[in-house]
């Protein structure tokens, strides 16, 4: 019997339950944020006008995001169970209190997204008079291109550190992740896309991760 739990543990903990976690994670974020970017204006002072031609793309888009947080909960899960013992106390509470902060921000963001949109289908010219859309606009804009993008960067810095002190991911990814970081960081004010840069990274490590998985279970089955 404990024979049997060891097993099926360590098949939760593999790093392709990582890999497979992160890469959905990745592609579902990846698709909610282009669906926003393409159908959304940049402008975050817009008139409003695409809630009622584009507003079923945003919609569609933030039906996906709770997908994509559940994957990257996993995501973080898998990576700290694989860290044990080696577990740098510091690095891994920044890692985690990062992560969770970014997903906690990207809901409230979607929250507010989804309520102004809610909101105008029951009531539109009264929402955009009032100002309720200014606001939540707003207030989306700040909570996802302000704060949960500098949560990204302090995740991205904090698990290159991990991977770079425990050899889990060659040191070009890492130094790439840490590069990728600071421009998060440091970056001001709108730039075009920016979001992306978090779950293109991810998708990056996850593909790694499974790849290598896959030549060392090769390995294994000619040794």
């Amino acid at each position: 019997m404990n024979q049997g739990l060891t097993s099926n543990r360590a098949r939760l903990t593999t790093p392709r339950a990582a890999a497979v976690a992160g890469i959905l994670f990745s592609v579902l974020l990846i698709i909610s944020l282009v669906l926003v970017r393409i159908s959304v204006p940049a402008d975050p002072q817009d008139a409003g006008g695409w809630l009622s031609s584009s507003g079923k793309n945003v919609d569609l888009a933030l039906n996906l995001l709770p997908f994509s947080g559940v994957a990257f909960l996993w995501f973080i899960g898998v990576v700290r169970d694989r860290l044990g013992e080696y577990e740098d106390r510091l690095f891994s509470t920044v890692f985690l209190g990062s992560g969770l902060l970014f997903l906690a921000m990207l809901f409230a963001s979607a929250a507010t997204a989804g309520g102004v949109i809610s909101a105008f289908q029951t009531m539109p010219r009264q929402i955009i008079d009032s100002g309720l859309y200014g606001y939540g606009r707003a207030t989306t804009y700040e909570l996802m291109n302000t704060y949960a993008i500098k949560m990204a960067g302090v995740f991205m810095i904090s698990s290159c550190t991990l991977f770079l002190r425990l050899k889990l991911a060659p040191r070009w990814i890492v130094f790439l992740g840490y590069a990728l970081a600071l421009f998060l960081l440091l970056s001001i004010g709108f730039i075009s896309w920016i979001a992306l840069v978090f779950p293109l990274w991810v998708l990056l490590i996850s593909v790694y991760i499974l790849i290598e998985n896959f030549h060392r279970r090769a390995a294994s089955a000619v040794a």
